[in-house]
């Protein structure tokens, strides 16, 4: 079978495992004619036409049906197909195929670097391939890249978690490495994912626990932001339906929250405080204050949320309905006087936990604020 060249994050022996699922070793090779350049403001390479340069790669030999099948799948999701190349090899030119955009609608940025690009996102996309791949014979690769966002952002959020770090104080010195994991299940992965877990872990006296079964829906990290105008004295307000009220039989689903949104691969959190307020409320902030980083219900759901109250001129004169229709989002804001959010506060009508814990800090903080 015709050899391929891999000029990009193929080129990581790990992810070409991933995405092959069994170890396959190339060789160096080299496609005239060709650079490889970052595309601009993304995360991936891609070729550029260049007469005197000379693009770095692999050839992989051997490949079998299933692994082009497998290999389809993965750059199926992001609208590549095979194109016929003549590749150089260590003993000469090598008739190959290499993965090409359909349609690139990229510009090429600066010289792309492999271990560049493994620095910055080869762990992100290790996660996010193994997830990609789980689909492979399940759905289809346009299915999957309609839901590659989030699984980009599920990735990340992985990424992030396992360079947190917390204070120790009275807390146990208990770790991760405290734990046996025997197995886990992938039994459902959409926009939310479901993951069940076998594991035991070691007990306060130091014994081992015995082996039980554990779900969690993992949903990725995410932000609120609660705006606040100190001139004004004044709360914006999302209201939107919120399904799990919905689920749970409340009669009134539709909830009063702070803005809102997941975190994106790539993104910081602050970044993403700034693009959720523009997005839901239609407003730009000007400074950002940290209420707390907390998970919201660790027994059973796999997130960390970063609550923040933001400052911004707050008008009368605004667009009150937003949210992306692309997502299904109907979200109106409204103006609400810090007095009377107070009373909100104390009479049950704001049920949203991140609200309740934004609204207290304010209470807490708001004379500072105003100063």
């Amino acid at each position: 079978m015709t050899p391929l060249f891999f000029f990009g994050t193929l080129r990581h022996q790990p992810l070409l495992d991933v995405v092959l699922g069994r170890p396959l070793t190339p060789e160096p090779a080299q496609l005239p004619g060709y650079r490889v350049a970052w595309a601009e403001a993304e995360s991936f390479p891609m070729l550029v036409e260049d007469a005197g340069s000379m693009a770095e790669g692999v050839l992989a030999h051997g490949l079998t049906d299933q692994d082009i099948a497998r290999l389809n799948f993965y750059e199926g999701a992001f609208s590549y197909d095979l194109v016929e190349i003549t590749a150089q090899g260590a003993n000469g030119p090598v008739p190959a195929r290499v993965f090409m955009p359909k349609d690139a609608p990229w510009q090429p940025g600066a010289d792309w670097q492999l271990q560049d690009w493994v620095d910055r996102w080869g762990a992100l996309t290790l996660i996010a391939a193994a997830e990609v791949m789980r689909a492979f014979g399940r759905e289809t690769a346009s299915q999957v890249a309609a839901r590659f966002p989030i699984i980009r952002a599920r990735a990340q959020s992985y990424v992030m978690a396992q360079n947190r770090r917390r204070p120790v104080t009275v807390s146990s010195p208990l770790t991760r490495n405290d734990i046996e994991l025997s197995s886990l299940d992938f039994p459902y992965e959409k926009f939310f994912a479901v993951e069940e877990y076998e594991t035991r872990f070691r007990r306060f006296d130091g014994q081992w626990s015995d082996t039980g079964a554990r779900a969690i829906f993992n949903v990725g990290d995410a932000v609120t932001v609660l705006p606040y105008d100190p001139v004004r004295d004044m709360v914006m307000l999302i209201e939107q339906l919120r399904i799990g009220a919905y689920a749970q039989g409340d009669p009134q689903p539709w909830l009063l929250e702070p803005v809102a949104g997941i975190v994106d691969a790539g993104e910081s959190y602050e970044d993403t405080a700034y693009r959720e307020t523009r997005e839901e409320a239609h407003i730009e902030l000007s400074a950002l204050h940290k209420v707390a980083g907390y998970y919201p219900s660790p027994g059973g759901i796999a997130q960390y949320l970063v609550s923040y109250v933001g400052i911004a001129s707050l008008a009368d004169d605004r667009k009150t309905v937003g949210g992306l229709e692309s997502e299904g989002e109907n979200i109106r804001n409204l103006l609400v006087p810090y007095d009377q959010l107070v009373q909100m506060l104390e009479s049950g009508e704001l049920v949203n936990a991140p609200m309740v814990m934004s609204v207290q800090w304010l209470m807490l903080n708001r004379d500072r604020l105003r100063a």
